[in-house]
């Protein structure tokens, strides 16, 4: 149970790094930044839309639990722990309008929205609370549309090289630690 706590901990606090970097977003239809997306950004859109497929596919055959760890590996590992660390330095960009800032914190509500949405059947009072602190967002999540995958966000190229990426900070950090 107290690891169950510290997942819904982790979201508690990455929604409020979300939230905290967006003082100066304003949601927008139509607003695309596909340009000025980061390798990180075009990643963490690709498997977010993978995750919509196996979490759709899980919750068709009746596979709760396998729906649940796929968010919650998603969630910690990808999520939390490489997406939101690549963000930081993009979100640091003091400039007003500055397009790679912008362009991050479309991707990190975008993809907060999409988890919140998956995440909503196992987590209710939680993912409402969040969603409801959303820009752009009316109602309760409960009415919302459950995320569809969209094919043309999967971006197997990003993640390979995001796979290196992750590969060689995972070395680098072991070698520190056994120094």
């Amino acid at each position: 149970i107290g690891g169950y706590r510290n997942f819904a901990n982790k979201i508690w606090n990455v929604s409020r790094f979300v939230l905290l970097n967006l003082k100066d977003y304003k949601p927008e239809k139509n607003f695309t930044l596909h340009n000025h997306y980061s390798l990180a950004d075009r990643w963490i859109l690709s498997r977010v839309n993978r995750l919509i497929q196996t979490v759709r596919r899980a919750l068709d055959a009746y596979k709760f639990n396998e729906a649940a760890n796929s968010l919650y590996q998603f969630i910690w590992h990808e999520f939390c722990d490489w997406h939101v660390e690549f963000s930081k330095e993009r979100l640091s960009t003091t400039r007003n309008g500055s397009f790679s800032r912008k362009a991050t914190q479309q991707v990190l509500v975008e993809v907060l929205d999409i988890i919140l949405r998956l995440l909503h059947p196992f987590m209710p009072f939680l993912t409402e609370e969040i969603w409801q602190k959303l820009p752009g967002n009316k109602g309760s999540i409960m009415v919302s549309s459950f995320p569809k995958k969209n094919s043309k966000l999967i971006n197997p190229e990003a993640e390979k090289e995001m796979g290196i990426i992750k590969e060689v900070v995972y070395h680098i950090r072991n070698i520190r630690g056994e120094m």
